[in-house]
């Protein structure tokens, strides 16, 4: 008896715990976000750090490319002219958790969108900021919804 009462037990108590677990969500990766993701630091000196864009990267830059992704809110508001676009839901928070964080696009809209926590597909074009300032990297220029 008790054999089958620690039995029951534990099958409560797996199966709630098999249906508080997170979501996994939709993988956005594709051509471009793995191209995205081939940028790199590197130490120079003790201290310093320096970001490399390889060619495949580099030759990115200036060009009109489609890219999926989740909204992720620079500012307060549901409808967003400038946000950062991940591969990731803005609920699974990119900055936490183990491993690095994902790349980011900074997204400038031609027209404001919705908020939406689903995936969007954009479409505009990379600029790659390697000028060392402490802006985003990337960004989408004159992007719009697909």
């Amino acid at each position: 008896m008790k054999r089958l009462i620690l039995v029951i037990l534990f099958l409560a108590f797996t199966s709630k715990a098999i249906h508080a677990q997170v979501q996994v969500h939709t993988d956005m990766r594709t051509k471009y976000w793995n191209l995205i993701g081939l940028r790199y630091e590197k130490q120079v000196k003790p201290l310093e750090w320096k970001v490399f864009y390889p060619a495949e990267l580099k030759a990115l830059n200036n060009k009109i490319i489609e890219l999926p992704g989740y909204i992720i809110p620079i500012k307060v508001g549901n409808k967003f002219s400038e946000f950062m676009l991940s591969i990731v839901p803005v609920e699974s928070c990119p900055f936490c958790g183990s491993g690095d964080i994902p790349a980011m696009v900074e997204v400038k809209m031609k027209n404001p969108i919705n908020y939406s926590s689903k995936p969007i597909k954009l479409k505009g074009k990379i600029v790659i900021n390697d000028s060392g300032d402490k802006r985003s990297e990337f960004f989408l220029l004159d992007a719009e919804q697909l």
